[in-house]
Protein backbone atom coordinates (compact mmCIF):
# COMPACT_ATOMS: atom_id res chain seq x y z
CA UNK A 1 0.00 0.00 0.00
CA UNK A 2 0.99 3.84 -0.34
CA UNK A 3 2.22 5.52 2.15
CA UNK A 4 3.18 9.41 3.10
CA UNK A 5 6.11 9.72 5.33
CA UNK A 6 6.38 13.18 7.03
CA UNK A 7 8.92 14.65 9.45
CA UNK A 8 8.08 17.74 11.64
CA UNK A 9 9.09 19.41 15.00
CA UNK A 10 11.15 15.96 15.24
CA UNK A 11 8.24 13.74 14.92
CA UNK A 12 7.62 11.54 12.20
CA UNK A 13 4.12 10.75 10.98
CA UNK A 14 2.59 8.30 8.39
CA UNK A 15 -0.74 8.89 5.87
CA UNK A 16 -2.32 6.00 4.53
CA UNK A 17 -4.93 7.58 2.05
CA UNK A 18 -6.46 4.40 1.44
CA UNK A 19 -8.07 4.15 4.59
CA UNK A 20 -7.88 7.66 5.59
CA UNK A 21 -5.46 7.06 8.87
CA UNK A 22 -2.78 9.49 10.08
CA UNK A 23 -0.64 8.32 13.01
CA UNK A 24 2.79 9.21 14.39
CA UNK A 25 5.73 6.95 14.11
CA UNK A 26 6.53 5.90 17.74
CA UNK A 27 9.53 3.65 16.87
CA UNK A 28 11.52 2.68 13.83
CA UNK A 29 13.29 -0.59 13.84
CA UNK A 30 16.14 0.30 11.79
CA UNK A 31 19.43 3.01 13.62
CA UNK A 32 21.39 5.01 10.97
CA UNK A 33 18.60 4.64 8.25
CA UNK A 34 15.08 5.18 7.41
CA UNK A 35 12.94 2.38 7.10
CA UNK A 36 12.16 -1.27 8.58
CA UNK A 37 9.61 -2.09 10.77
CA UNK A 38 7.48 1.35 11.55
CA UNK A 39 5.22 1.11 14.48
CA UNK A 40 2.63 3.17 14.64
CA UNK A 41 0.79 4.97 17.83
CA UNK A 42 -2.65 3.43 16.92
CA UNK A 43 -0.61 -0.02 16.98
CA UNK A 44 -0.42 -0.60 13.23
CA UNK A 45 2.94 -2.01 12.31
CA UNK A 46 4.36 -0.90 8.49
CA UNK A 47 7.50 -2.29 6.63
CA UNK A 48 9.33 -0.02 4.52
CA UNK A 49 12.05 -1.26 2.20
CA UNK A 50 15.33 0.73 4.50
CA UNK A 51 16.48 3.92 2.49
CA UNK A 52 20.46 3.92 1.94
CA UNK A 53 20.06 7.38 0.11
CA UNK A 54 19.12 10.09 2.52
CA UNK A 55 15.38 10.60 2.35
CA UNK A 56 13.78 14.08 2.25
CA UNK A 57 10.25 14.52 3.71
CA UNK A 58 7.38 14.25 3.07
CA UNK A 59 7.73 11.28 0.83
CA UNK A 60 5.89 8.33 -0.50
CA UNK A 61 6.89 4.63 0.25
CA UNK A 62 5.29 1.28 -1.02
CA UNK A 63 4.85 -0.54 2.66
CA UNK A 64 3.91 -3.45 3.76
CA UNK A 65 1.12 -3.84 6.72
CA UNK A 66 2.28 -6.59 9.59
Amino acid sequence: MKVIVNFKEGQYSVYIPKKDIEANIIKIEKDGVFGGKLYLENGMILYIEPQNEDVVFPKTFDAKKL
